[in-house]
């Protein structure tokens, strides 16, 4: 019997309304009543000024496996989940080959089961090859056990097709997350359009393409009465079409992430294409409105699209590199350090919840809480640690940060995985 002590740790627990300072124990990877310990020898981890949360939890995650192991691997996305305070998360399918059949998901995950020192919970594409042309077997995905649908890094442009694919996801009881871009719209777009990309000649990719998107969305999951969940909230309007749906009632959601409100398109001017993703950095305006949404709860999860790209594929011309950085072990840091510390939109606990109670009900997920009988997946924090981003230190087998020496408040110290420690600061 393997037994853990975490001691005198703010205990925070949004799915039982905890937050206390307390001992947390932890007895063959569950979490345990203390009393199940007294007479045990236990490792005991001084957690004194320290928030215990349970295990954080990032749902839109690329680890590249298969077929593009020079940008991740399985192994080394799952490292850097650790070293950034994920105990679960959550990969998306556009692999090659696509994640778009059973067996690559079986491949994912037996690959997972070796390497990963954290849950790696596969999702499965919508469309065959994520091409937006025919669906894929949605129904035998949900039985090999993907969490939810999508064609990350593309979307479905034929709405009758999308409105296929979210009546079969509602009868397989799988919920739908969108990557709002309409592709007429955007045309050749890179950056936001607007005043920098106008002074910098980059094609346009305006807020518009995203929104629109968004609303075809907020359509279809009130005809089908189903769960859309818009992926990488970025434009002020898409945060006003989404407000004004669940008001409604409309099963509708989003998520946002870090970069989107730590930067603004003003970071594009000398064309370091670390700060080219997709969709792309906003005006100040639209993260005004992003940061409002998060502070009212119209937008309810936080999340990295954690994108990585080879230094060769980054280093060409702004307009001709892929879209997409690399989060996973910095989005914790740059939430704390806005969201908490210097905005002020929200506390510690909502931001927790929106890593593990959030994520976990809108995927079915067995995870997200510290209840008694709960794997024992723990996240500990020190919200005030002052820390410098080393990029040459990341556990990514990736570089693609724009985040390189900024100074951040709050990080995660140590990440502890089915009652075992798999990373400490």
């Amino acid at each position: 019997m393997s037994a853990t002590l975490i001691r005198s740790g703010r205990v925070i627990d949004p799915a039982n309304k905890r937050d206390e300072v307390l001992d947390l124990a932890i007895v063959d990877g569950k979490i345990a009543e203390q009393s199940a310990i007294k007479d045990q020898k236990a490792e005991t981890v001084d957690a004194e000024g320290l928030i215990v949360a349970p295990g954080l939890i990032d749902m839109h995650v690329h680890l590249r496996e298969p077929g593009f192991s020079h940008k991740e691997t399985i192994e080394s996305g799952a490292r850097a989940a650790a070293a950034g305070g994920f105990t679960t998360i959550v990969c998306m399918p556009n692999t090659s080959p696509a994640a778009d059949n059973p067996a690559t998901i079986a491949w994912v995950n037996d690959r997972a089961a070796v390497t990963a020192c954290v849950n790696v919970l596969p999702t499965g594409a919508i469309s065959k090859n994520i091409a937006g042309e025919e669906l894929a077997p949605i129904g035998s995905l949900g039985q090999a056990g993907v969490v939810a649908i999508t064609d990350d890094g593309h979307c479905v442009q034929n709405h009758e097709l999308m409105r296929r694919a979210v009546e079969y996801a509602r009868m397989v009881g799988l919920p739908v997350l969108d990557h709002c871009q309409d592709y007429n719209l955007v045309g050749n777009g890179v950056v936001n359009e607007g005043y920098w990309s106008t002074l910098l000649g980059l094609p346009g990719w305006p807020a518009a393409g995203e929104e629109a998107i968004v609303m075809r969305n907020i359509l279809l999951a009130e005809l089908c009465d189903h769960r859309i969940h818009c992926q990488h909230i970025s434009a002020a309007g898409s945060v006003h079409l989404l407000r004004e749906a669940r008001a409604r009632g409309v099963k509708i959601s989003g998520e946002v992430c870090p970069h989107h409100i730590a930067l603004t398109d003003e970071a594009i001017q000398n064309f370091d294409t670390n700060y080219k993703m997709n969709p792309p950095l906003r005006s100040k305006e639209d993260v005004d409105v992003i940061l409002e949404g998060i502070a009212d709860g119209t937008l309810s999860i936080l999340c990295s699209d954690h994108a990585p790209h080879a230094e060769f594929e980054k280093e060409v011309e702004f307009d001709q590199a892929p879209f997409g950085i690399v989060g996973l072990e910095t989005e914790l840091g740059i939430f704390i350090d806005q969201l908490v510390h210097k905005h002020r939109k929200i506390d510690i606990v909502r931001l927790i919840e929106m890593y593990t109670v959030e994520p976990a009900k809108l995927l079915k997920l067995d995870a997200g809480t510290l209840s008694v009988g709960a794997p024992a997946d723990v996240t500990l924090i020190d919200p005030d640690l002052e820390w410098t981003v080393k990029i040459d230190k990341f556990e990514s087998a990736s570089r693609n940060s724009p985040f390189g020496s900024w100074k951040l408040r709050g990080r995660a110290v140590r990440t502890i995985v089915g009652g075992k420690t798999v990373w400490r600061l």
